[in-house]
């Protein structure tokens, strides 16, 4: 995964995960906090807090953002873009061993759910470190990275998320290959009704869009969706929502200018990747 785990980040000597509890008395701590005192990472390490005035709270969430290295995993996981159900999110805080944990209701992503699983939260990849069926919850880690490149950072108790397990061998592929690994946010643009259906475009990063085709594939939190136009000279792209995708997932329920998790078809990547390398030059002189 591009997005990096908790529980794998805490074994690294880059910083620790750290995180905030967010009760429901202040359901925007979140968004206004960042976290400080990276220097030591022994057991010993305390967290402080300093508000943030109209700045992200994520670009300082490591003391030198510049120094992370992003890698590509290998493919850990794999979905397929048809959301399972729809989660609330019950709990957001620090964990007992300095993580930040991310704690979601549902019901039918856990059944036969085992730690260490893998579970699409809005079309993030993340790993089940705790569960409990009796009372329908089940929780992840988040790393700073993750919410850095995410839209979990506006994450709140009480908000839907799109879920999804990870495929089987005897699952059913009604979407598209989707692995989880965000490349990016989207921001909401515009929604324009038509009918029962609804029309939203998504405004992306160029270095985002060039992966973006009509008619293709794209993962928008996690749902498997058509691309339906593809506008250039504004840096966007559109679909359309039936009236049932839209009972079914968290994207009709977002506002303009929210943001949402893009993960383009990988095809695409692949394929700029060969002709980079030059592999179609060395299959034609063979």
């Amino acid at each position: 995964m591009i997005l990096v785990h908790s529980a794998v980040f805490r074994r690294t000597t880059m910083a620790v995960s750290y995180s905030l509890t967010i009760s429901s008395r202040t359901p925007k701590l979140l968004p206004k906090y960042q976290f400080h005192n990276f220097q030591s990472i022994s057991s010993k390490t305390h967290v402080a807090f300093n508000p943030i005035i109209k700045s992200s709270p994520l670009r300082t969430f490591l003391p030198n953002s510049k120094s992370v290295t992003h890698r590509h995993s290998t493919i850990r996981c794999l979905f397929t873009g048809i959301v399972e159900e729809m989660g609330t999110i019950k709990q957001l805080g620090v964990s007992k061993d300095g993580g930040f944990d991310m704690k979601i209701t549902a019901k039918t992503v856990l059944e036969g759910v085992k730690l260490g699983d893998s579970i699409a939260v809005n079309g993030t990849c993340l790993t089940v470190t705790e569960f409990d069926t009796e009372v329908s919850d089940f929780t992840v880690g988040l790393a700073p990275e993750t919410l850095r490149k995410t839209s979990l950072v506006e994450l709140e108790a009480g908000s839907l998320v799109n879920l999804e397990r990870a495929v089987t061998p005897t699952s059913r592929m009604g979407g598209h290959f989707v692995q989880g690994h965000v490349d990016g946010t989207g921001e909401i643009v515009s929604k324009i009704a038509e009918g029962d259906s609804l029309w939203m475009k998504v405004k992306a990063a160029k270095e985002l869009l060039k992966y973006v085709v009509p008619k293709g594939f794209i993962a928008v939190d996690g749902t498997s969706l058509t691309v339906v136009d593809v506008f250039d000279e504004e840096g966007c792209f559109n679909f359309m929502l039936v009236e049932y995708t839209q009972q079914n997932v968290v994207i009709p329920s977002k506002k303009v200018g929210q943001k949402v998790n893009l993960e383009a078809d990988i095809l695409g990547k692949y394929v700029e990747r060969l002709l980079s390398s030059g592999f179609v030059d060395s299959i034609k002189n063979s």
